[in-house]
């Protein structure tokens, strides 16, 4: 069965964002592997107002090409936005009901892990309705002070057991976590 996996990036003070959306303090080291992350999946998970943001992203023309080729590997996926929207878009499938059995009907499908890219609103619905399988969390060696914090309003507290840790050369140190009493093979 496939696994929900929280992948993300947060600030040593817990924050995903800065307080005017930025992510310019995320670091993408070589030594990270995160076109390993992206090559084990097949699906991604967002909420409306991240993939409006980032679900069609694509780089400047004038962009790297490395960084395209990373834009079409992750475009290249199968991607579901939970939203309250009654939406056709022909590069997504929009879930704006029983979000719980869909996830469950999703997981059963044959194929690679699925990613829940976010946003913090998504995250914190999967975290109240145990959808998450992996938490994957690297935080990075800054200090915002203020912005979109990773856990907010939550209505229990979440206990994680510690499978894996890496640490990178610039000081990220990526944490993967599974949910207490779902304790399987390191991720």
């Amino acid at each position: 069965m496939k696994k929900v996996i929280l992948d993300l990036a947060t600030t040593l003070d817990g924050f995903i964002e800065g307080p005017n959306g930025e992510i310019d303090w995320c670091i993408m080291d070589d030594d990270m592997d995160f076109d390993g992350f992206i090559s084990g999946i097949d699906t991604i998970f967002y909420g409306r107002v991240s993939y409006d943001s980032w679900g069609n992203y694509q780089p400047d023309e004038n962009a790297a090409s490395r960084e395209k080729e990373f834009w079409n590997t992750i475009h290249s996926k199968n991607k579901f936005v939970f939203s309250t929207q009654h939406r056709q878009d022909e590069n997504a499938t929009f879930i704006h009901s029983d979000l719980t059995d869909k996830v469950a009907e999703i997981k059963k499908q044959g194929g690679k892990d699925i990613w829940l890219y976010g946003g913090a609103s998504l995250i914190k619905t999967f975290i109240d309705n145990n959808l998450i399988d992996v938490y994957r969390i690297s935080v990075h060696p800054v200090v915002l002070g203020k912005g979109k914090p990773l856990f907010e309003d939550m209505k229990e507290r979440l206990n994680l057991k510690l499978v894996k840790t890496n640490v990178f050369k610039s000081g990220v140190v990526q944490l993967i976590y599974h949910p207490s009493g779902n304790i399987s093979a390191e991720t």
